[in-house]
């Protein structure tokens, strides 16, 4: 049994800045690496390798969590930064053909470079990716038009771990980006990326950043691995090593990382975990909450305050899953624009991101909203949650699992 959700208007406006980029993808013949090499001899100096036409798309927050809410159907501006280059008008080509309003608030530098990434994906081989930063690591607060914040109702920014202004300094450019759209009144909200954990973005002190950074964030939506990363390199390095760290997690350490968060300011905590589902935990403070009531469509606060909450994923054909977690934000942002309670949204989000992953590229899969909520609304198989949930209860209602801390017991039981 589901639960009976609304049937909300998307009218609200989300502007998505921060790192966006020309993927370039070579194709392969599926018979390639008929004799199981590696990459090291695959890739051997000198060696010439043959291969099949190349697919460009754009990658990135910008383009990824942009388009998709695009495709959604809701009100969207998106703002990053291209170099004046070949790939920097591909790049806004791919977006104005989504449409022309869509690059209006593009930045295009000509004293930067477009950024761009290699992807080399032979079957049978962990991918490889090559990556310019380019204009992203040029990327500031002041690159963000005020106006526009002022315009809208949510501001979502991603990525700062790939964009060097963002990581440098302490992330003094960070706080003051998200400290400046607070100042708006937008409702302002946060993903994460991996850095690399060699290079300059993986030494920085990224506890230190958040703690500066969160109170000007509502919205914190990042993976569970860029989470651990952040807050515990030492247990993220130690969990890395014995292999997957999702398979090695358990509700405690999910509430545990959320927690931690919710202290340093955020209003909802969401963390992303592929195929294992959504997680939400959100603030017990009333006051903190109120923020959402700020919205057009404002949902009922009431159903938002102290939640702990895990929705599975749909069981689906993956056929791919770049851009997935980045989709998933668009159905969460999207469901909350509109008013929606924590079960609708969270349910929306795995149903965005399950349309994602049944496609191969991010973004074209993504229906019109009443499609998603369609797939919400029904009894569409989900996915068994591997991990260790104790005290945890699954409801066949909201189709949700709700945490022992969940105040669900006084929460609007329509979406609860």
């Amino acid at each position: 049994m589901t639960q009976t959700f609304q049937t909300p208007v998307l009218r609200t406006q989300i502007v998505v800045a921060g790192h966006l980029c020309l993927d370039i993808i070579p194709t392969f013949a599926s018979d390639f690496n008929a004799a199981g090499q590696g990459l090291e001899t695959l890739l051997a100096p000198g060696k010439l390798v043959t291969v099949g036409p190349v697919v460009l798309s754009t990658g990135g927050a910008v383009s990824n969590t942009g388009l998709a809410l695009h495709r959604l159907g809701v009100p969207t501006r998106l703002m990053g930064k291209v170099g004046d280059d070949l790939f920097g008008r591909a790049i806004l080509d791919f977006i104005n053909r989504r449409s022309p309003a869509l690059t209006t608030d593009m930045i295009v530098d000509a004293t930067a470079t477009s950024s761009y990434t290699m992807v080399i994906n032979p079957p049978g081989v962990d991918r490889i990716f090559f990556h310019c930063p380019g204009a992203n690591d040029t990327f500031s607060a002041n690159d963000v038009d005020p106006a526009a914040l002022r315009a809208a109702a949510i501001f979502h920014f991603g990525y700062p771990p790939i964009m060097q202004r963002m990581f440098i300094d302490d992330g003094i450019e960070l706080v003051t980006l998200m400290g400046r759209a607070k100042a708006t009144g937008a409702i302002t909200s946060l993903d994460m990326s991996y850095p690399d954990a060699t290079a300059p973005a993986g030494q920085v002190d990224w506890r230190q950043i958040l703690a500066a950074t969160l109170p000007h964030v509502d919205i914190f939506l990042p993976s569970l691995e860029e989470l651990l990363f952040a807050l515990d390199r030492p247990r993220h390095d130690a969990l890395s090593a014995r292999g997957s760290i999702l398979s090695q997690t358990d509700g405690a350490l999910l509430d545990e990382l959320a927690q931690e968060v919710l202290a340093m300011g955020v209003a909802v905590a969401g963390i992303k975990l592929g195929k294992e589902g959504f997680y939400l935990r959100t603030s017990d403070d009333p006051a903190r909450l109120a923020v959402l009531a700020s919205l057009p469509d404002p949902p009922p606060v009431a159903r938002w305050l102290d939640r702990q909450l895990l929705a599975p994923s749909f069981a689906v054909n993956v056929m791919g899953t770049t851009g997935a977690g980045d989709c998933a934000i668009a159905g969460f942002l999207a469901g909350l624009s509109c008013g929606s309670g924590p079960a609708q949204t969270l349910v929306t989000a795995t149903a965005a991101g399950a349309f994602n992953v049944e496609s191969a590229d991010a973004t074209s899969g993504i229906p019109a909203w009443s499609t998603v909520l369609d797939r919400a609304r029904s009894d569409h198989p989900r996915r068994a949650v591997d991990m260790p949930l104790p005290g945890w209860r699954w409801d066949a209602t909201t189709m949700l699992w709700h945490g022992p801390a969940d105040n669900s017991h006084r929460a609007d039981r329509s979406d609860s």
